[in-house]
């Protein structure tokens, strides 16, 4: 009996224990949410659960949004030891319309088996370490910052499946949220993304909020739901934190010359189209050209510092018209590519005002900036807070963006008609230009008639000669294809061709094609994208995942490059007709895009001066600055490229640029290129 009843203890022991273990595999430590945001504007939500199981932590997090119809969804799993040792990681999905992520790190004692897509790698692991792949989700950060902190806040720290982040303690900082002073912790973190992400943590050790830039290089916030009424605090912050380190990084820079400078030796190409001049000096004084000419006959003066350029040659800096200023990393990198103006199209409000203020007046490292405010309507599809839904708004906001300096407007896809004459009107009127996007359910000749003077990306002009009555937010994948294949075979020599061409030339309508946008876009997966731009092997290691994947899939790879062929055919015929046709890349690959941009020019039809014309004298006189900028001449802004190679003999040498005079100082471009983590 004795014995029966010890069996019966034991085994009611035993499920009691089961019991307990269930519960606690089953018990959740702790859950919450994120609301996404790009440019301030709610897009979608992260939620994350941390459970037990046993003694691992098992962290998984569903991460969502939308941004401009397209869907962007992540999932990602992490298994960790109870001090936050990571043990397994998997995470797969899209980190933004155009890349996507599939990747898991298993760790097996000393050894980390690492899967990147289709490939598999070993690596010791040594040291502190943490598994995270980029800036999504934001819950692994809330990990990775939990695991900083408890192992000691090593500096850097290695992360996997590949690079290393520095996690800078930025010191407490109380912020108005929801009425009442809530107390945060604010950092740096640096690594994950190409440049500085800011984050805050609370009292209970959650992540409160995180300030960064998403996979293409937009800006991103993600705030805990609690806090959700302080995102305009949590981003006015970070761009003080920005501010800062773009004005570190420009008084610490090494290598660069200031005062009265003479640069002797170099052929001078002035792209007015005068004849190269050989043997040239140029002296440059407080940011002037202040003499130009055969070194027969400049004088140099006794105080300048003599940079001899011998056998190399001068153009003046370069222009990108289709720039998205996100991060101070931005301002080198434009540097290194020569690149010395910058029109911003698109950007939060007061980060850019303040980098182009800070730029502008010297006082930071980067391109001379003009700004486009940028406006939207509102839809689902709708990009930003600059809403303008009815004459009132359009008034506002262009009154709004001229006051603050802005140069032109921004039009983007959801302005209606009345509103987008509404825009134009009140932008003529106050000596402001009008750009952007054709917007939804317009054409590009209904866009121009409204009073819009310049369009953006070449797509909008070639959609002029697809079927009339398509629509593509409704249609199918099989009518996308079918529309694709008329468009692939558009006759250049059509009727419909001859009128679209009279009507931009006719309203000297300016373009700015965005055509390495394109190609890259058009890319098919099979083909390496250091085949179509070599510049991204040379790009820092986070950025090398995000510009690497994606690409047309086989089966319609052949007509995605018909696509583009067709793109440099409407290119060639606009520019031949004499439309005016200004370089920009909408980021692409950051530095590089420029000189591929230049590249297909010529391949459409430019000569090589013509090239260089489209980024550099062209984008000049379209701003109105022909007087200070564009070209080389005595009393011009001293911003100018120097080559190893001759441009005019093969558009490829505008690679070769080995140094940059910006606004009068001189920087090596290999530097430049270094200071934020690329190769030279």
């Amino acid at each position: 009996m004795k014995c029966r009843l010890r069996r019966l203890f034991v085994v009611a022991a035993f499920l009691a224990a089961t019991v307990l273990v269930q519960a606690q595999t089953a018990s959740p430590v702790s859950s919450g949410k994120f609301r996404l945001h790009k440019f301030e504007q709610p897009i979608g939500q992260e939620s994350y659960t941390v459970t037990r199981d046993g003694n691992v932590l098992v962290w998984q997090t569903s991460f969502e949004f939308t941004d401009r119809g397209s869907k962007v969804p992540l999932e990602a799993t992490l298994r960790s030891a109870d001090d936050y040792t990571p043990l397994h990681f998997t995470v797969k999905g899209k980190t933004s319309r155009m890349s996507e992520v599939d990747a898991e790190v298993r760790v097996e004692g000393s050894t980390a088996h690492i899967r990147m897509g289709n490939n598999s790698r070993e690596q010791p692991v040594a040291g502190p370490f943490f598994t995270i792949a980029g800036y999504a989700p934001v819950a692994i950060q809330m990990a990775m910052m939990r695991y900083w902190r408890e192992h000691g806040r090593p500096l850097p720290l290695t992360t996997l499946p590949s690079s290393a982040v520095r996690i800078t303690d930025r010191g407490p900082e109380t912020l108005q949220i929801n009425g009442h002073d809530v107390p945060l912790e604010r950092y740096s973190v640096q690594g994950l993304i190409w440049g500085l992400e800011t984050l805050w943590t609370d009292a209970d050790n959650n992540l409160a909020a995180l300030v960064s830039t998403d996979a293409e290089f937009d800006h991103f916030e993600a705030v805990r739901e609690e806090y959700e009424s302080g995102l305009a605090s949590f981003v006015a912050s970070a761009a003080r934190d920005e501010m800062v380190a773009l004005t570190e990084l420009s008084a610490r820079f090494p290598g660069r010359r200031t005062g009265t400078l003479a640069f002797t030796g170099a052929t001078v190409i002035d792209v007015t189209g005068k004849p190269p001049l050989h043997d040239a000096t140029i002296v440059t004084r407080n940011g002037k050209i202040v003499a130009l000419g055969p070194a027969r006959k400049v004088k140099v003066p006794s105080d300048a510092t003599q940079v001899d350029v011998s056998g190399k040659y001068i153009i003046p800096g370069l222009w990108d018209m289709h720039a998205h200023y996100e991060q101070v990393e931005w301002g080198p990198i434009y540097l290194a590519a020569g690149i010395t103006t910058a029109r911003d199209v698109g950007n939060e409000f007061d980060f850019i005002t303040a980098v182009r203020d800070a730029v502008n007046s010297g006082k930071a490292m980067g391109p001379h900036m003009l700004l486009a405010g940028i406006v939207d309507g509102d839809s689902p599809f709708a990009l930003g807070v600059a809403r303008v839904n009815s004459a009132a708004d359009a008034e506002e906001w262009v009154k709004r963006y001229h006051d603050a300096g802005f140069q032109q407007i921004k039009i983007y896809s959801s302005v209606t008609s009345d509103n987008v004459r509404a825009v134009c009107a009140a932008a003529h009127k106050l000596g402001m230009t009008v750009t952007g996007h054709v917007p939804d359910h317009m054409t590009a000749f209904q866009a121009v008639d409204d009073g819009m003077d310049q369009i953006n990306h070449i797509q909008f002009i070639a959609a002029l000669f697809r079927p009339k009555d398509y629509d593509p937010r409704k249609a199918t994948s099989a009518e996308r294809l079918n529309v694709m294949a008329i468009m692939a075979t558009v006759d250049m020599n059509s009727e419909a061709v001859r009128q679209a061409v009279r009507f931009f030339k006719k309203h000297r309508t300016v373009i700015d094609p965005t055509m390495a946008l394109m190609e890259q876009s058009g890319r098919p997966a099979d083909t390496p994208a250091t085949q179509i731009e070599p510049g991204i092997g040379k790009v820092a290691p986070e950025l090398q995942e995000q510009l690497t994947s994606g690409g047309m899939p086989a089966d319609v790879a052949s007509l995605g490059q018909k696509i583009v062929n067709k793109y440099l055919e409407i290119i060639g015929t606009l520019h031949k007709a004499g439309v005016p046709i200004v370089a920009g890349t909408d980021q692409a690959v950051p530095g590089y895009s420029l000189y591929r941009e230049l590249e297909l020019y010529v391949q459409s039809g430019f000569t090589p001066l013509e090239a260089l014309q489209s980024a550099t004298i062209v984008p000049a006189r379209v701003m109105k600055v022909e007087r200070d900028s564009g070209s080389l001449a005595v009393g011009k802004r001293a911003d100018f490229d120097i080559l190893d190679a001759n441009p005019l003999d093969d558009i490829h040498n505008i690679r070769s640029v080995h140094r940059v005079v910006s606004n009068g100082v001189l920087y090596d471009s290999a530097t430049l290129w270094e200071a934020v983590g690329f190769k030279p």
